[in-house]
């Protein structure tokens, strides 16, 4: 039309300058886009009458003012434009059409020109936005794109064109490179020559490799591969001559870039890369042509330039495998094209699979690894160099590991741990660097140890035992010279990060499994040292002690010994804690000791300084002598006072000592105080002379009672190990005699010592050690009898008596160090005192008793600040800090005083409390208080102690809990208001310490001893209504924080129990006023009856693995060592059970809560039925419902007959409701055992079976299986006769129900009953023998059943059901029946099973002969769970090699060679026939396949008014499937076609047009459909059904919208996205109008 119309004006007008006037514009303005299309067409026009050398030099001269003063300033005016738009976008693609037409009217230089000046602006400043001359980098591109095809012949432009966008590449933004590549780089090589095609392509191809070589980065990576997609049409032409382009197949670095993008973060860079593999495998198959054998020199050269690069990323492990191995990463033979073929082709698949997320689609491509592996190892073991390089694999297992979804990542740690692979060396030592790299990494993620199917609660992980067995195999299979530096890496990378504590307890585990070997040198002691304080973050006790305990195994059976000193061992041995690991008297204490004198002479001599050639054997007690004359030769004192020497040495030290010592004894004939005394010499010699010798120095008095106390600290056996006790306590029995020789001195020299010596800043932590070593001397002398009178008790009494001087000294105006430090040490010795009396450690003498009092007197006067007479002045009295210091040059003191100040402080206010809680119960309140202030006294002290809660760290505060204890129940009475603050107050400080696991136990056993004291229990809501109500509100507030931290409950609950209860016995009288308050907290009792959180999954796992370190027993050291905190989450369950089995029926307040217990937890159930009538298996009302009827089954026995007739029609109505199989066996237990004990209740049974049928329904199975256990019920009944006929009566109605679950029920009772009265006929007259026919025939139709399939297998199955065949109700009613077997044969959850060794643990756990802990008869014990309704399952067939997944299309195979030539663009003609409005939407769906999806898309294209519709082949038009869903649609769109092979050109061609190119993908910069304005001009982009859009054309989008989805399927029909955006677009576009 326009050149029809320019033909016309230019005829009929021919002065040229008036119609470039008319279509011209103002270069300032902006002008329609329709005016720069017109000029366009003009000029366009103008090409014929160029020809008119008249008119052409003026022609071309307005045509190239065009260029200069109309397109160029209006792009440069389009650029400064901020955000664009639909309009920018428009006038951008008609002012470069402008300026493809004015170019080729004009001269070379033009062009040239007008290049030049376009190619800076691709390069954009990094700060000045564009401006007047400069075009964006988006306006430029387009530019250059319209300039290109002028510039081909022009080598040295078209070289400054290329290198301008490669370096945008890797500059511009992401947004911005796409455009590049597209536009520029795909135009010019469209453009150039064949020679300069070739030239062009390696030029791209080098600068990328080169690029990515030097910066290997994830960016780096994604644009590379964009841009070789992008290429890959030229690049990958299988019709271009072998020499005629660079093969990137022969590139090492290209497929560098390959292998770092499948394993991408990005999704559409792994798509990329694995397009660019397969179009690469393809090549080759047509070709069928043998890739070079040998790669090329620049892959070498990269090698060599990184030599260290492979611990830093994972693509670098790549690199390094490739070292190691065959650096060519892709070959191809044409002798095995069909091998290679299919090994790709499953390798593409596995990878394409691999993207989704859900495991139930992933799982069947899994086999697929194991045929990728199988076939790379047997053709690693063919002659010749193999085929398949092991670095591809490493890929796949690389994508599983960074899959979302945590299951599948799961399932490829699991698959590498079973790779058969690794028992070949190369193989082994390739993968091993993947290993100590990424798949380390992967393990650091706790949910992969979460057992598995199938797995029982304490069974080691089935993920850690693969981890086992594949660590060994890995080892053994590589070669002698490289495990030493593989062990040393894996175990630098556990300690080169933070590790949670399960992974890095299965790891060292796995290390510890290792066969025995000289691995280790000092380098491995010093990672392993490294990783053990990776061990002490973890918060799990438990789980860091185990850890430790593995990782000393796997360093004593790893180490080299020649390589290390003994002085290494020990610096090493220092890190693992002896209340965690290293403890004496357990099995790894004693494995250590046998190491060392296994291997003593062995060690590597020690070099001394001055014998640089020393080669003597050293044994291990002349090296611990060498070590205690070393440690105790300190320098001359300096008379200045120094700060304590680190107690760490003398840890070292003490641990090298006895480890000495228990390997003498180990000698035969060896005596051990003879050794002691010899080793000890200079030890003892130091401390025989601490009292006498004043020129010994300070340091060396303070290291050798560090060494005391270590000895006796770490010489401490564990006292529940019965292995190595006995030698263990000969030893410290040794030591103590050898020690105690050298009491006096000592302890006259500490007593000394804290009675005024001690003035300096440093002697607070001095006296610190003096009073440990002292009361540690006093405690050891207290237990043994023979030196009991060693211990001087006179010495004491001194220091009560100078302390109470110091404390009654008046306070100086300005506080000196000196008084300050003498207060926090005269304070500490009475705390320490204190202690000791409480104790019974010291005799409390007459002397001692005065001097208590003067002591309780001094606290207790009154404040003479205050008027109130019960002010007490010295509670809480502070320490002032010191404003200066006498020495102030001492800065290491100086630093002293401002960082532990405060410490110091905190701990003489806590030394207080720990004084006032052994002196009130002790001494009470003093005697100068009057009898009828006692109770203003004592109000003031828990004012007082209310206040030191707030003033103390939360550490500190177990002291002043205590005082409160004693205090409380003497003024609840009186001052009620206050008890309730001070019992608020300590709840709130200890809900602040929930996080804060080091403090948080101590406290809450301090706090509920003190809330719920005996005494307070007893009080009812009548006597201190405030008080009660407060404590039933923290009651309920505990149980809510137990849900979320295990173990809380269990410590309220042992209170309590221990409180009613009290194991130790007591009067009967005290026994009974103490458990009358137990009625007052019933509710406690019911709860924990029905005890059991529901933790989260994480939580869930640490309390698993917990389990499984506990039941390993002995075996590991740490279950020894680490005191165990009972924070299982079932300790309140057999507690209150042990509790409840203490109950004596006898005793009437024993009755009474038995049966209000009973009720309670009837109404719980009941309450559970009415709320929801149907619940899921293991939820937790099905638990809630099981545990309370395993307790009422434990009660049965307890219960008087005249309650068990209340309560029976309540079990009754129980049985009616909808129950959980595990409830409704222990239902139906409990009523066999009640007709078994109180026949007299059988006519109540019987009316259950004459309730309304809608009642009973299929409840009344209930009732039949209990029928079925009649043998066990008849023996007590009367007439028995009757009650069998009564029997066969209920049970022949159920025989003829509808329901046929009650029918096999009833068939089953029938068949068990009329054994039991056939067995009567023999016996009597009036056996019912009228019925015989009938149930006879009944039977015999059940018994045929052998034909009828299910039926048959269920009626086989009922009766091999464990409750109606193995169990029998009498004979194994047991603890371990109700708690643990019926709950394991049911299917409950094993964390609800309760093993019978948790109820051994507690030794209150009273059991008798009719009702025993373990099951007699292990019948029960020996069945696997499942219930007798199972689903029939067929055999699943083997499938063919395609039959489970679907194989991906390939698009550039569907070339037009192979379609049909007469099939060629057809234009729209179809549009003339349509009548109605068209938008100028056009949908391209070549990619897809489906002749429906085609046939709804049309139909849907039609209804909202596409503009057209792109097809791959018109032929679809006339298939069937498509004609059935676009019902006739195509006849009224317009439709063209073009080929998967054309789209490129039609997009290109359709961008240049000004089409947005809109693709359906999701992508890190994706839109989202809700948020996205579609512009007029939009052509969608349609993916393929299942690969989606190829990844050759993923560049060439504009835009990726995707659509906003909430569910797990990740994917839409391709026909149900197409239709959303359409119609999003037409609401967009026409509704609105």
């Amino acid at each position: 039309m326009y050149s029809v119309l320019i033909n016309a004006v230019l005829s009929s007008s021919p002065n040229y300058d008036v119609l470039f006037e008319s279509l011209s514009w103002q270069s300032e303005s902006w002008p329609e886009t329709e005016r720069v299309e017109a000029l366009a067409a003009f000029i366009e026009g103008l090409g014929p009458h160029l020809a008119d050398s008249a008119k052409r030099r003026g022609i071309q001269d307005k045509i190239e003012s065009v260029i200069w003063t109309k397109c160029l300033p209006l792009l440069s005016r389009i650029s400064a434009e901020a955000g664009g738009g639909v309009h920018c976008r428009e006038s951008t693609a008609a002012a470069c059409r402008l300026v493809s037409v004015c170019v080729p009217a004009c001269d070379e230089a033009v062009w040239r020109r007008a290049a030049l000046s376009v190619l800076p602006s691709l390069r954009p400043p990094e700060e000045e936005p564009p401006g007047s001359g400069r075009l964006s980098v988006d306006v430029a591109t387009e530019v250059m794109a319209a300039l290109v095809p002028f510039l081909s012949e022009d080598e040295q432009l078209s070289l400054a064109t290329l290198s301008s966008a490669l370096s945008s590449i890797k500059t511009l933004p992401d947004e911005l490179v796409s455009k590049i590549i597209v536009r520029i780089l795909l135009t010019l090589l469209s453009c150039c020559s064949a020679a300069r095609l070739e030239s062009f392509l390696r030029l791209i191809l080098d600068d990328l490799c080169s690029w990515h070589s030097t910066h290997r980065t994830p960016v780096v990576t994604e644009r590379a591969l964009l841009c070789l997609t992008a290429l890959s049409d030229h690049l990958l032409n299988p019709h271009s001559p072998p020499s005629s382009s660079p093969d990137p197949r022969v590139s090492l670095q290209f497929w560098r870039m390959v292998q770092d993008g499948l394993i991408h973060r990005d999704s559409v860079s792994r798509k990329r890369a694995l397009y660019l593999l397969k179009r690469c495998a393809a090549l080759s198959e047509e070709e069928g042509l043998d890739c070079p054998s040998s790669p090329s020199g620049e892959g070498k050269k990269l090698l060599i330039c990184q030599p260290q690069c492979h611990s830093c990323c994972t693509a670098c492990f790549l690199t390094y495998v490739e070292t190691l191995l065959d650096e060519t990463l892709f070959k191809w033979s044409r002798s095995r094209t069909k091998v290679l073929r299919e090994f790709w082709e499953d390798y593409a698949l596995v990878m394409e699979t691999l993207e989704e997320n859900q495991v139930h689609v992933v799982r069947p491509v899994l086999n697929r690894i194991d045929t990728l592996i199988q076939t790379t190892v047997n053709d690693s073991q063919a002659p010749g160099q193999g085929l398949f390089h092991p670095s591809w694999l490493l890929c796949v297992y690389q994508r599983m590991f960074h899959s979302e979804n945590k299951s599948l990542m799961r399932e490829g740690v699991c698959h590498l741990l079973e790779l058969q692979g690794l028992q070949q060396s190369t193989f082994a030592l390739a993968f091993s660097q993947f290993i100590v790299g990424p798949f380390m990494d992967v393990l650091s993620e706790s949910s992969l140890f979460h057992r598995s199917v199938g797995q029982s609660v304490g069974d080691c992980p089935e993920l850690a035992v693969k981890l086992q067995a594949f660590l060994a195999t890995l080892f053994s299979s590589l070669s002698p010279e490289d495990q030493g530096g593989v062990l040393l890496q894996l175990i630098q990378q556990l300690g080169s990060k933070h590790w949670c504590a399960i992974p890095l307890l299965f790891l060292a585990q796995a290390l510890s499994k290792l066969p025995p070997c000289p691995l280790l040198g000092i380098r491995g002691l010093t990672a392993l040292r490294e990783v053990l304080r990776s061990t002490m973050i973890t918060h799990q006790v438990l789980l860091r002690g185990a850890a430790q305990c593995f990782l000393l195994h796997s360093a004593l059976c790893l180490t080299a010994v020649s390589a290390v000193t003994l002085d290494d061992v020990f610096s090493f041995l220092k890190h693992f804690r002896a209340d965690e690991s290293l403890c004496r008297g357990t099995a790894l204490w004693d494995q250590l000791c046998s190491w060392l004198l296994d291997h003593e002479g062995s060690f590597k001599p020690r070099i001394t300084e001055g014998d640089h050639t020393s080669s003597n054997k050293e044994t291990v007690i002349a090296y611990v002598q060498d070590e205690i004359l070393a440690y105790l030769r300190v320098p001359a004192s300096t008379g200045q006072t120094e700060r304590l020497p680190d107690s760490r040495e003398a840890d070292k030290l003490a641990r090298a000592i006895l480890l000495c010592v228990d390997m003498e004894q180990s000698r035969p004939g060896a005596e051990i105080s003879n050794t002691l005394e010899s080793l000890l010499a200079p030890l003892l010699d130091t401390l025989s002379r601490l009292s006498t010798n004043i020129y010994l120095p300070l340091r060396k008095s303070d290291k050798s009672l560090q060494l005391v106390l270590s000895l006796f600290q770490l010489g401490a056996t564990a006292g529940c190990q019965p292995v190595g006790v006995e030698r263990g306590h000969s030893v410290m029995v040794a030591m103590e005699k050898v020690i105690f020789k050298l009491v006096d001195p000592v302890q006259e020299f500490v007593l000394r010592r804290l009675c005024g010596e001690l003035q300096e800043l440093f002697d607070v932590e001095r006296a610190e050690l003096y009073l440990c070593v002292l009361r540690q001397l006093v405690v050891m002398g207290s237990s043994t009898p023979q030196h009991h009178n060693k211990v001087e008790q006179n010495g004491f009494l001194k220091l009560i008596k100078y302390s109470l001087t110091v404390l009654q000294e008046p306070n100086q105006p300005i506080p000196s160090v000196a008084d300050q430090v003498t207060q926090a040490v005269t304070m500490a010795s009475l705390a320490m005192v204190c202690g000791l009396l409480e104790q019974d450690v010291i005799d409390m003498r007459s002397e001692m008793v005065s001097a208590l009092k003067s002591l309780n007197d001094y606290f207790y006067s009154p404040d003479s600040s205050s008027q109130s007479q019960a002010s007490l002045g010295n509670f809480n009295k502070r320490l002032l800090k010191p404003q200066t210091i006498e020495c102030s040059s001492d800065l290491e003191a100086q630093g002293l005083l401002l960082q532990d100040w405060g410490r110091i402080a905190a701990n003489f206010m806590r030394d207080q409390w720990i004084c006032l809680n052994f002196l009130i119960k002790a001494v009470g309140i003093p005697e100068s208080v009057e009898v009828s202030r006692a109770t203003e006294a004592l109000s003031a002290a828990l004012s007082c102690s209310v206040e030191a809660l707030a003033l103390l760290p939360s550490d500190l505060v177990l002291p002043v809990l205590t005082f409160m204890e004693t205090v409380l129940p003497q003024l609840v009475h009186d001052e009620e208001a206050l008890c309730v603050e001070a019992v608020t107050r300590s709840w709130e400080l200890v809900q602040g310490l929930s996080t804060n696991a080091h403090d948080f136990w101590p406290a809450l056993k301090g706090f509920i001893s003190m809330a719920f004291h005996h005494q307070l229990f007893k009080l009812t809501h009548t006597q201190a209504p405030t008080l009660t109500a407060t404590l039933k509100q923290i009651t309920t507030e505990l149980m809510e924080v137990s849900q979320s931290k295990s173990g809380v409950f269990g410590v309220l609950l042992e209170h309590c129990c221990q409180t009613w209860l009290p194991t130790d016995g007591g009067s009967a009288d005290q026994a009974d006023t103490l458990f009358s308050s137990v009625f007052n907290h019933i509710s406690i009792v019911t709860e924990a009856c029905v005890y059991g959180p529901v933790f989260r999954r994480d939580q869930r796992l640490v309390q698993d693995v917990q389990m499984y370190v506990e039941q390993l027993g002995e075996k590991c050291a740490a279950n020894v060592a680490v005191t165990s905190d009972n924070r299982d989450d079932q300790l309140p369950r057999t507690s209150v059970l042990a509790f409840l089995s203490r109950l004596d029926s006898s005793n009437v307040q024993h009755e009474r809560l038995i049966e209000e217990l009973v009720l309670d937890l009837l109404k719980r159930d009941n309450d559970i039925s009415k709320s929801k009538v149907r619940y899921y298996s293991n939820s937790l009302q099905h638990r809630v419902k099981n545990r309370a009827w395993q307790t009422l089954l434990l009660l049965l026995p307890k219960l008087r007959e005249e309650f068990v007739a209340t309560l029976l029609q309540r079990v009754f109505e129980a049985a009616f409701c909808s129950n959980q199989a595990s409830v409704k066996y222990l239902i139906e237990w409990m009523m066999i055992l009640i007709l078994v004990r109180y026949p007299e209740h059988i006519h109540s049974f019987w009316g259950c079976f004459s309730r309304d049928h809608e009642q009973t329904k299929t409840s009344v199975c209930t009732f039949l299986s209990v029928l079925v256990h009649f043998n066990i019920i008849i023996p007590n009944l009367e007439n028995q006769a009757v009650q069998l006929r009564k029997a066969l009566d209920v049970i022949l109605q159920s025989c003829f129900n509808h329901n046929f679950s009650v029918r096999l029920y009833a068939l089953l009772a029938l068949k068990r009953v009329w054994s039991l009265a056939e067995n009567q006929a023999e016996e009597e007259a009036d056996a019912p023998r009228d019925l015989s026919s009938v149930i006879k025939a009944c039977l015999h139709q059940a018994e045929a059943m052998q034909s009828t399939g299910n039926a048959n297998k269920n009626w086989m199955r009922i009766q091999e059901h464990f409750f109606f065949g193995a169990f029998h109700p009498l004979r194994d009613y047991s603890v371990e029946t109700i708690f643990y077997t019926f709950p394991s044969l049911s299917e409950v959850a094993d964390d609800e099973w309760i093993p019978t060794w948790k109820f051994e643990k507690l030794l209150c756990f009273s059991g008798s002969p009719s009702f025993p802990l373990r099951n007699p008869a292990p019948d029960l014990n020996q069945l696997q769970p499942g219930d007798w309704i199972q689903q029939d399952r067929s055999e699943q067939d083997k499938e063919e090699r395609w039959a489970e997944v679907q194989k991906k299309i390939t698009p550039w195979s569907l070339g037009i060679q192979e379609q049909e030539p007469e099939l060629q663009l057809v234009l729209p003609q179809r549009a003339a026939r349509l009548g109605k409005r068209h938008g100028a939407l056009l949908v391209v769906a070549s990619l897809i396949d489906k002749p429906t999806n085609l046939g709804g898309l049309c139909r849907t294209c039609e209804i909202f008014g596409a503009s057209a519709l792109v097809l791959d082949s018109l032929r679809h038009v006339s298939d069937k499937h498509f004609q059935s869903l676009s019902v006739s649609s195509e006849l009224w769109l317009p439709l063209l076609e073009v080929k998967p092979v054309e789209l490129t050109n039609f997009l290109q061609v359709k961008k240049s047009e000004g089409y947005c190119i809109v693709g359906v993908e999701q992508t890190a910069n994706s839109h989202s459909l809700q948020d996205y304005q579609f512009p007029e001009k939009t052509l969608l982009l349609l993916g393929n059904e299942r690969e989606g859009i190829p990844a050759n054309l993923l560049q060439m989008l504009d835009v990726c919208v995707e659509i906003p989805q909430q569910g797990v399927i990740r994917s839409l029909n391709v026909h149900v996205s197409a239709a959303l955006l359409i119609w999003e677009y037409t609401r967009q576009h026409f509704t609105s109008g």
